[in-house]
């Protein structure tokens, strides 16, 4: 479903009789969150080129949107678990809650818009096969990482922080992109640049969000964003 998604909007805490209903509550707007950010993303004009969806027919452009709207679901998951979170200790049991409701979250918002019941079943199950698809592979990206910070230099705590901060976006964007290019990811090396850049925008958001507003984190990760694409193109160009 390609239609603009509303922006999320947060109740009022006074709204809510129970923490459940919190959890679901953050739940829905971190989807809406995620699908509004997808949305944004596919059409925008640079990822309509690097995609090529104008040689698409329908049922692929929609693959390759529910792909991005996937990815950001996913990426918010990876981030609620992040083993590197800055935040008070209850609040991880609470993220866990909101991290284990999103598939479901996403499917009422999918019957919110008139989706088929036969098709939200296997859109929960989709949802699920990502998260462990692209949870696997956070080992390979952070073993890659590590081998190649360590060419360019000695690795010390500051740049094993900035691995670790990394390694959910990384795996979620090489993951995103394999799937969008079927698995032929040669020569496609702007389109894997681009969704690296703009999914590193909405996770760096989404965890200043989640430490509360830490600034020197958020410089760190948004360095290591710009490093990450700009590696990218160098491999290009090589």
């Amino acid at each position: 479903m390609k239609n603009r998604p509303d922006k999320p909007r947060f109740k009022d805490p006074s709204e809510f009789t129970s923490a459940a209903e919190v959890t679901a509550e953050t739940a829905r707007a971190l989807d809406l969150a995620a699908a509004h950010y997808a949305h944004g993303m596919y059409w925008h004009k640079d990822f309509q080129r690097l995609a090529r969806l104008d040689g698409l027919g329908q049922g692929e452009q929609d693959r390759i949107f529910n792909e991005l709207v996937l990815g950001c679901i996913v990426l918010i998951m990876l981030a609620l678990e992040a083993p590197d979170l800055r935040t008070r200790r209850e609040m991880k049991g609470q993220f866990q809650g909101i991290r284990d409701a999103l598939p479901k979250a996403h499917v009422r918002y999918l019957r919110e818009l008139g989706v088929e019941s036969e098709y939200l079943k296997d859109w929960e199950k989709l949802i699920g096969m990502r998260f462990d698809e692209y949870g696997r592979d956070r080992h390979g990206v952070r073993a890659a990482a590590m081998q190649l910070e360590s060419r360019e230099k000695d690795l010390d705590l500051d740049g094993l922080s900035r691995i670790q901060l990394m390694v959910p976006l990384q795996a979620v964007a090489i993951g995103t992109h394999d799937h969008i290019c079927r698995g032929k990811t040669g020569g496609r090396d702007d389109l894997f640049r681009y969704i690296l850049d703009r999914l590193g925008g909405f996770y760096v958001e989404f965890r200043v969000i989640l430490e509360g507003g830490r600034i020197t984190r958020l410089q760190r990760l948004r360095i290591a964003v710009r490093r990450a694409v700009r590696r990218a193109f160098r491999r290009q160009r090589t």
